[in-house]
């Protein structure tokens, strides 16, 4: 494939990596004159006219992005058979290679990595593109020190025309999120959790679930509690340690809302390190009163020491130099008092000059004047934007974004939509059915399928839309839609099974109203054989009503290795297929 030349401008000039879905290649654009990366899909995908799709419309959504973390993309392209994306070429190693050679890593420089990594994610989840693989693979770090975040395009396109409709696993299943494990709704909270597993590999050197098989792996993430990175390796500070734990949480609601949250809390933990040399403020309210009775003591203490010098020195007593010195002493105690209490009440939040920005999205900006000035904040206009996700004359970028914690009389800038430019796949989602084909028609789209599903939402809202809003798309394109039925499905408990026969399993399952899903099997030393070792869905969580559920069920010890005798005797097949298929799965 090398000294080839794509599209008669893009010179392929060696190759410098090769992944599970591509090969890259170091390539030279000759009509720019400066050296890129190419990166070309194994043929294997490109039979796939759905990912290829999918892949090429994410890949362009991914090219409008610009940030110094994300790795820019400046073309897509096809050439016979051949689909390759044109990227900007980084010198530098992998995060992964870093994490295998320096794990565990300083605290500090992972707080580092993660908040250029977050900020990244900001940008991408603002432009509505959900990242969905971040992994220490898809982070590539310069020679600078720059983090750059790659592979939205391919992990858009992945999830969509693979992982759904059943197929091998592609991609590591460590870094997955359990509602992704699960095949369910996908969100920015979703790459969050990703990004956690991923800083807890960096400071423990190891990520938080591993397995035999990628089903293992992902039913871990479903049901098991991750083991707190301070019980494996010590000097990491609790705080940055609670916000692992909480991007890793394994319910969506539980984790940072944002990208931007999670980099005001990396922050605030960088902050505390450099300046207390330990985190001063992940110390209880107990800790903290009991070294302010110390220093409270000291000073009493030496208050008194002088009283007592006084007394004895009663000749001096009528000085008056001697009664200024301890009328200051008296002062700078109170003084000293005075700030331990002032610093105790902002310890606990007593003062709080900052308020939430409120949610001006989707407002005129008279309304959202009115709203900011309410709230005590000043509001400032910025230029018009093309935006397919709002209408015309309405927010649809706000700066700070709403729940951000903004000093009062602060200033929140707005920018309003000049709605869909020519190209631009209008915004059709929370619409009703009935009025999505004419609006359409205004912007040179067609209705195309129409899917109805089972949703809490009212009848004929518009849940999803192929394509999603902001993608290039030619005129007279067909724009297919998701909308509700207005249905709510009555919610059920899950039940415990593990531990339980599979007989047993499948009556609790059928008796609380759901179905049995897929039944697989593996060794295990520690559950007797035909006894269900995981569940799909944690025991007691609230789950619709006739939702399948899979189970993993117990085959036993695993057996005794083969004799030699044996192995000469088989025909070396078995185990070689079995190898490579796990291979396969990992890549």
């Amino acid at each position: 494939m090398s000294s080839r030349l794509l599209s008669g401008r893009y010179e392929l000039l060696e190759k410098i990596g090769d992944g599970g879905m591509a090969v890259v290649y170091k390539g030279k654009d000759r009509l720019l004159n400066r050296f890129i990366a190419v990166k070309i899909l194994r043929p294997e995908f490109t039979k796939d006219a759905t990912f290829v799709e999918n892949f090429k419309r994410e890949s362009q959504a991914a090219a409008g992005l610009s940030h110094p973390n994300i790795v820019g993309v400046y073309d897509v392209g096809r050439e016979g058979n051949i689909n390759y994306i044109v990227m900007e070429l980084i010198e530098g190693r992998t995060l992964n290679d870093i994490i295998e050679d320096e794990a565990p890593m300083d605290y500090r420089r992972v707080i580092d990595i993660s908040k250029q990594v977050a900020s990244a994610l900001k940008v991408a989840h603002k432009n509505k593109i959900i990242h969905r693989d971040v992994k220490p693979h898809n982070i590539m770090i310069t020679n600078d020190g720059v983090v750059k975040l790659a592979d939205f395009g391919i992990a858009r396109a992945v999830n969509d025309a693979t992982l759904s409709t059943g197929s091998k696993i592609v991609g590591s299943v460590h870094y997955f999120s359990p509602e992704q494990a699960r095949g369910n709704y996908v969100d920015e909270r979703s790459d969050i959790y990703s990004l956690g597993i991923v800083m807890y590999e960096m400071l423990t050197g190891r990520v938080p679930f591993d397995g035999d098989n990628p089903v293992t792996v992902a039913l871990k993430h479903i049901n098991e509690e991750i083991t707190p990175p301070s019980e494996l390796v010590s000097g990491i500070p609790p705080a940055l340690e609670r916000c692992v734990m909480k991007a890793t949480n394994k319910y969506q609601t539980n984790r940072y809302s944002s990208a931007e949250e999670m980099i005001e809390e990396l922050d605030n933990i960088a902050f505390v390190t450099n300046v207390a040399g330990s985190s001063i403020f992940a110390e209880s309210s107990d800790v903290i009163e009991k070294r302010n009775k110390r220093i409270r003591a000291q000073v009493e203490a030496e208050v008194e020491q002088q009283q007592i010098a006084s007394d004895h020195q009663k000749k001096k007593q009528n000085d008056p130099a001697r009664k200024k010195k301890i009328i200051i002493i008296s002062v700078l105690a109170v003084a000293l008092l005075m700030l331990i209490g002032i610093f105790a009440a902002w310890r606990m939040g007593a003062f709080s000059p900052t308020k939430e920005a409120p949610d001006l999205m989707g407002k005129t900006i008279e309304d959202a004047q009115e709203v900011a000035e309410s709230e005590g904040f000043r509001l400032k206009q910025g230029k018009d934007i093309d935006s397919a996700e709002s209408p015309a004359g309405t927010v649809c970028l706000q700066d700070p974004e709403a729940g951000t914690e903004l000093l009062k009389n602060g200033t929140i800038t707005v920018n309003l939509s000049k709605g869909s430019k020519e190209g631009m796949v209008p915004n059709v989602v929370g619409m009703q059915r009935e009025d999505v084909e004419n609006f359409l028609a205004q912007y040179g789209y067609e209705l195309g399928n129409v899917k109805v599903e089972t949703s809490p939402d009212t009848e004929g809202k518009v849940l999803e839309q192929d394509p999603v809003a902001g993608s290039a798309l030619d005129k007279e394109s067909k724009i297919k839609i998701v909308v509700s039925d207005g249905k709510r499905t009555e919610k059920g408990t899950v039940p415990s099974v593990t531990n339980l026969s599979l007989n047993d399993a499948k009556k609790a399952i059928n008796a609380a109203g759901f179905k049995v899903g897929n039944v697989t099997y593996d060794w295990d030393n520690n559950v007797g054989t035909g006894y269900v070792m995981y569940q799909q869905y944690q025991a007691n969580s609230l789950l619709d009503k006739g939702t399948t559920i899979d189970i993993q069920v117990s085959s036993g010890p695993e057996p005794e290795p083969e004799t030699p005798d044996d192995e000469e005797s088989d025909d070396g097949g078995g185990d070689k297929d079995k190898s490579d298929n796990a291979d396969e799965s990992e890549e």
